[in-house]
């Protein structure tokens, strides 16, 4: 999981792709980086925070420009793998994405043996470069138009499977961006006058001053000219398969999608969980939440039971998010460090504590440990998500090795943690929220909305061995 952004604004569009940056932050703190493009491309990237990467105050020339924080989900970690991406070959093309190429293998076989083209990274977006590449060297260069531009990506979209969101700039040309095949990561088109800006959630355009005006389906397609014309390609449509794990975690609760605010989901999702409350005779004194992204979820929860919803818990907001971090050690420490638990609150009462998900247990098992250990008389712990079950290979970081109910029973779960009791919505609850025809529920169903073989989830299960993540 990642975040993009790409901006055709003013001189200077360095500082405002810089300020956008820190709105998607949370996608990804592995690394970050921009290109801009003012004669030939200037490019500054690094592992770490958007505001690590860029502290010297360096500045970037051009009116156009792209920008990317990174989670990483293939390849490594290391710089070679940072984005954005650029080649100089048959246009300066500079590009970066979110998601997750689920064929990887075999078109970077394809490039090597077909078209004498060995890549240099391990990332997808490299990949993904070259057959743009490829694509784009099949027309007349002398003259490139819309139409040919458009052609090359739906030659991109067929070839290349799996979940993206793609923004990219052609050198003497303009901004792109477009998506995979079933619209399963987001992308968004916002305008102010005469400028535009691609990115992967709403609160970008919001801080940025950006009305929205597109959100991108599968295999859609838009092109900002050198003149700001806008043109936009819908493609070849897929049956459409927005990620629900967007919605319940990783983006920010003021964002929207498909015109619907992701807290007032998280609301909706909550009301139909207290229904849960009341199946199984649990009277909590109070509802607290996990902060921060289990807030409103806790706050559906609270008012349909009419129970107080109260801060019990305080996150130290410099700590990362732990869900991303890369290992079980890493993960552990940064649990231990993210969360301090209000003696006076929760001393001597009933609580209902909701967190968005439960994937290895490692939070929940510390939540529920500092809860009694400041004086919680009973835990009934809560997860806003269905129980996670599949492996994800559309670009969330979760193999079948790691989730803490691929071998146990929900029993062995709440057990497991410490909690008196263990609640998780139902499939049904989810798809009242998210219907099933428009979303990608596969970690919680495992009904993959594109063709995987099982080589794809052998290959993906090595891949974060070997960079590493599941020690």
């Amino acid at each position: 999981m990642c975040g993009v952004l790409g901006i055709y604004g003013n001189e200077g569009v360095f500082a405002e792709i810089l300020s956008g940056l820190n709105t998607i932050q949370h996608r990804g703190q592995d690394s970050a980086g921009i290109v801009t493009l003012k004669g030939i491309f200037h490019i500054k990237k690094g592992l770490g925070l958007v505001n690590e990467v860029f502290r010297d105050g360096s500045v970037l020339p051009g009116k156009c420009g792209i920008g990317h924080v990174r989670y990483a989900t293939q390849g490594s970690t290391g710089l070679e793998n940072a984005q954005p991406f650029t080649v100089n070959y048959p246009f300066g093309l500079a590009m970066a994405h979110n998601g997750n190429v689920t064929n990887f293998e075999a078109l970077r076989h394809s490039l090597s043996q077909d078209h004498h083209r060995l890549l240099e990274t391990t990332s997808d977006i490299e990949l993904i470069a070259y057959q743009m590449v490829l694509a784009l060297e099949k027309r007349d260069l002398h003259k490139l138009s819309p139409t040919d531009i458009f052609e090359a990506i739906q030659e991109v979209q067929k070839t290349v499977e799996g979940a993206y969101a793609v923004v990219a700039v052609i050198a003497g040309f303009g901004l792109l961006g477009f998506t995979g095949p079933h619209g399963i990561r987001p992308l968004l088109l916002g305008r102010k006058g005469q400028n535009y800006a691609i990115t992967s959630e709403t609160t970008t355009l919001d801080y940025l001053g950006y009305e929205l005006v597109h959100e991108f389906e599968g295999n859609e397609s838009v092109f900002i000219d050198k003149n700001r014309e806008l043109y936009l390609s819908k493609g070849q449509a897929s049956k459409p398969a927005f990620c629900v794990f967007e919605s319940i975690y990783f983006a920010r609760e003021d964002s929207r999608f498909k015109n619907r605010l992701v807290a007032a989901q998280r609301e909706a999702l909550g009301r139909l969980l207290a229904k849960h409350f009341t199946r199984e005779g649990l009277k909590p004194d109070i509802i607290i939440d996990v902060p921060s992204s289990s807030y409103f979820c806790a706050q559906g929860i609270a008012e349909e039971l009419g129970i107080p919803l109260r801060r019990g818990l305080v996150k130290n907001n410099y700590i990362g998010r732990s869900f991303i971090a890369h290992g079980q050690k890493q993960r552990e420490k940064l649990v231990k460090q993210k969360h301090n638990a209000i003696s006076e609150i929760i001393k001597d009462k009933r609580i209902a504590v909701v967190d968005d998900s439960i994937v290895r247990g490692t939070t929940a098992k510390h939540i529920v440990g500092l809860l009694k250990q400041r004086g919680a008389k009973e835990v009934y712990f809560v997860s806003a998500s269905p129980q996670l079950k599949h492996p994800c290979v559309y670009g969330i970081d979760v193999s079948e090795k790691e989730m803490i109910l691929s071998e146990r029973t929900v029993e062995d779960v709440r057990k497991l943690i410490g909690a008196e009791a263990l609640i998780y919505p139902t499939l049904e609850d989810l798809y009242e929220v998210f219907p099933k025809n428009k979303h990608c529920a596969a970690c919680f169903s495992g009904e993959y909305p594109t063709r995987l073989s099982s080589e794809v989830f052998s290959l993906a299960e090595r891949e974060k061995i070997n960079a590493g993540r599941l020690e």
